[in-house]
């Protein structure tokens, strides 16, 4: 069993898939989202979508991070997480502006005080306000905030978005084909709208890690942080210390583990106005990393990447710390790329021009081949892994 299962998480889902699987697929059931009808206003033009996802375990490190340092500005980067981590599923199916978001924070009083509170929530409106500069409006309407410590140890912090929008506006992956290219989006460097570096570790993986990079230490001082029922040898297994800096990118390790997740929001925006009839399909490699796509797929194809991002060096201590295989890591983690656009390989230059204005990492990563059922090869400095 991987060192994720041990730790109670499962980076593909099965269980939750198996729980809803008699529920409505929508739609389009290949799409990003689930899209469904136009209940409010019975439209046959229109479609609605909600759509709810959270920071994950990355409050946790924001809450180690804020007790070793006192650095409350830590809570303003897992605001923009639980917000990107909708958006940007949303940015899938084609929807970019005129959004509402409430937010779902559950708190252990005893442990988080009201000032953090008030960062996340400041923090949403700050990054609402930067989205609305490139013509991406989110309407903030409130949300829960719940004080519920005998549920949560520490905190969580979770956002639903939803939108009406045009049905013939929509990009629902049911366009992708034999022949297309995949134009991959890195996650890290250092976009045109991002004040600082980022290392494209995005919000999923972090129970792993934050406990395979992280030292015993965490282990001994904030038992609050993690599951007592865990055994022993899968919790902080590491060697670092979030105030360490990492020698190869020379960043403290908290910068490399805290990064925000990059939305994709101001360049995906112009493509959708721009070009939206190139596009064929959009796949953010959230959980499952760069398995993702396999869920997604309209026909039984075989999926070649064979020419992915060199990955940063976030992923490379990850791995370091943990021992574990590439397969395992490309299962979990993004990599380095986030986003993927298919298209005509034809199409794939103009696309990829975008990018560059936005000064996001872009390339050729791989392309869709005919099969017999769906598969997944990612071919890495000389490693070659199969998934299906």
């Amino acid at each position: 069993m991987s060192l994720y299962n041990r730790r109670g998480v499962s980076a593909q889902k099965e269980e939750v898939h198996q729980a809803v699987k008699n529920l409505d697929q929508g739609l389009f059931p290949n799409a990003f989202c689930k899209i469904y009808p136009d209940h409010l206003s019975q439209d046959k033009n229109f479609i609605n979508v909600m759509h709810a996802d959270g920071a994950g375990t990355k409050s946790v490190l924001a809450y180690l991070y804020w007790k070793e340092t006192g650095d409350i500005s830590v809570w303003k980067g897992i605001a923009q997480d639980a917000i990107v981590m909708n958006l940007d599923d949303l940015l899938c199916v084609g929807i970019h502006d005129h959004i509402i978001f409430n937010s779902t924070i559950d708190r252990n009083k005893r442990l988080i005080p009201g000032e953090i509170l008030e960062a996340v929530i400041n923090g949403s409106k700050e990054i609402f306000d930067m989205l609305a500069e490139y013509g991406i409006h989110i309407h903030y309407l409130g949300g829960e905030t719940a004080d519920v410590g005998d549920v949560v140890r520490t905190i969580a912090v979770n956002g639903t978005m939803a939108c009406r929008w045009p049905k013939n506006k929509l990009i629902t992956n049911d366009k992708i084909t034999e022949g297309d290219v995949i134009i991959g989006l890195a996650g890290f460097g250092q976009s045109s709208y991002e004040t600082s570096y980022n290392s494209g570790i995005g919000s999923n993986g972090l129970t792993s890690a934050r406990h395979d990079v992280l030292s015993g230490f965490y282990a001994d001082n904030y038992k609050e942080s993690f599951d007592p029922q865990l055994e022993n040898d899968v919790v902080y297994i590491g060697k670092n210390r979030l105030t360490d800096i990492d020698p190869e990118s020379k960043k403290m390790i908290s910068d490399l583990l805290l990064s925000p997740t990059r939305t994709f929001a101001p360049l995906l925006k112009k493509l959708l106005l721009d070009h939206f009839e190139k596009i064929h399909g959009l796949i953010h490699c959230s959980g499952g990393g760069q398995t993702k796509c396999l869920k997604y797929l309209p026909k039984p194809f075989r999926i070649i990447k064979d020419n992915l991002f060199e990955v940063p060096p976030v992923f490379r201590i990850i791995q370091n710390n943990a021992g574990v295989t590439m397969k395992e890591m490309f299962e979990v983690f993004n990599m380095g790329c986030r986003m993927e656009i298919y298209c005509n390989e034809n199409d794939a230059e103009i696309l990829m021009s975008v990018a560059t204005e936005f000064n996001i990492g872009v390339q050729i990563i791989g392309r869709v081949e005919p099969g017999s059922k769906k598969e997944l090869r990612i071919n890495y400095q000389g490693e070659k892994m199969i998934y299906s």
